[in-house]
């Protein structure tokens, strides 16, 4: 199974953020989607940087009350890993424990075209895990 199969079922949609908006707007698209990360894109089809709940933690150590005024590439992480659509689940998973992070925007011929979470990770690989006890429970029963 691979990120292709994930995104077919999950969607392809991506918050996105601009490097100028303000700290206190990136919070309020957070809370309005329920999402732990936003890409950061001015475009909205490349990947500038991303913005996570652990960079704002992060920010609010250093900057205290004043976060909210910052703009997002004040604390945004540029260096942002990014993965292919047909890329393996598997070695998805790896790369995020590696690295602990938790978003991996997805980047097909240079444009954004969607964003794996490690819970979206998760859950495709129980479905799988459940997809094939089933199958021996079937084969077994059947025997």
């Amino acid at each position: 199974m691979n990120v292709e199969t994930i995104l077919r079922n999950k969607g392809r949609r991506v918050a996105t953020i601009r490097a100028d908006a303000t700290l206190a707007e990136a919070v309020d698209l957070l809370r309005q989607y329920g999402i732990g990360a936003l890409v950061v894109s001015d475009d909205g089809t490349s990947v500038d940087g991303i913005l996570s709940e652990r960079d704002i933690v992060s920010a609010l150590a250093r900057y205290g009350t004043e976060l909210m005024e910052l703009a997002v590439a004040d604390i945004m992480t540029r260096a942002v890993v990014t993965c292919a659509p047909d890329d393996p689940i598997a070695e998805l998973m790896a790369e995020m424990t590696n690295r602990r992070v938790r978003h991996f925007p997805v980047v097909r011929n240079g444009r954004l075209c969607g964003i794996v979470s490690i819970g979206d990770l998760v859950k495709s690989r129980l479905d799988e895990i459940e997809y094939e006890a089933s199958s021996l429970r079937s084969f077994i029963a059947g025997a």
